[in-house]
């Protein structure tokens, strides 16, 4: 699997939020320091450190209740979209980190 990939302004503060936020693993810290690999359900994502890019892949992860997630993160401090519903099929919710960088969850109905 191809990692979807974001760069953060710092890689322990990235490491941090994705880890103890979103509920990612790391699977993967580079000895030097300069990228680490994360995975949730499926999902595998790499960040780097450097300056966050607007144009970049977005990671889709998929999720049981994408309310009950939306209020947990909110409740953590997590910047959060609304829930949006596609026609009883999908709920959606934008998730962004603190470099700004846009992350999906998503439940199927």
């Amino acid at each position: 699997m191809t990692p979807i990939w974001y760069h953060v302004r710092e890689l322990d503060a990235g490491r941090a939020f994705y880890n103890g936020k979103l509920g990612f693993t790391e699977t993967f810290l580079d000895p030097d320091g300069q990228w680490a690999k994360l995975e949730r359900d499926g999902m595998e994502i790499g960040l780097a450190e450097g300056e966050p890019q607007e144009d970049g892949g977005v990671a889709h992860v998929d999720v049981e209740d994408v309310k009950a997630v939306a209020d947990e993160l909110r409740n953590g401090g997590v910047n959060v979209g609304v829930v949006f519903e596609l026609h009883g099929a999908m709920r959606l919710l934008d998730v962004f980190d603190p470099d700004g960088s846009r992350l999906q969850f998503a439940q199927e109905l």
